[in-house]
């Protein structure tokens, strides 16, 4: 199994920056792919944004180029980069991560991540 461990979340200003880290550790053989999700009161969960190990990352369309994902495949790590952040983008943010476990792939989730946008 898998262990995902976000962290970096906080309070911050509108137009403000935060950069969020999720660590994947436990038992497994590769990850081929770590993204980000996020959930804002009383809404569905809604991607962020992904990164396969050898392709480009991936983004929804309301992050309009404030953010940016990036891997360090050695310490199984995830980081998302948050600029001009809005009121809007205030949710928990959910690091997932697609697992081989050297006999299935899986999914696994995080326990989220607070981001709050406000001033």
């Amino acid at each position: 199994q898998v262990q995902l461990v976000e962290s970096g979340g906080g309070l911050v200003q509108p137009g403000g920056s935060l950069r969020l880290s999720c660590v994947a550790s436990g038992r497994f053989v590769g990850i081929n792919a770590m993204g980000w999700y996020r959930q804002a009161p009383g809404q569905e969960r809604e991607f962020v944004a992904r990164h396969l190990i050898d392709g480009a990352p991936y983004y929804a369309d309301f992050v309009k180029g404030r953010f940016a994902i990036s891997r360090d495949n050695a310490k199984n790590t995830v980081y998302l980069q948050m600029n001009s952040l809005s009121p809007e983008d205030t949710a928990v943010y959910y690091c997932n991560a697609d697992v081989d476990s050297g006999r299935h792939y899986y999914e696994a989730w995080g326990r989220g991540t607070q981001v709050t946008v406000s001033s």
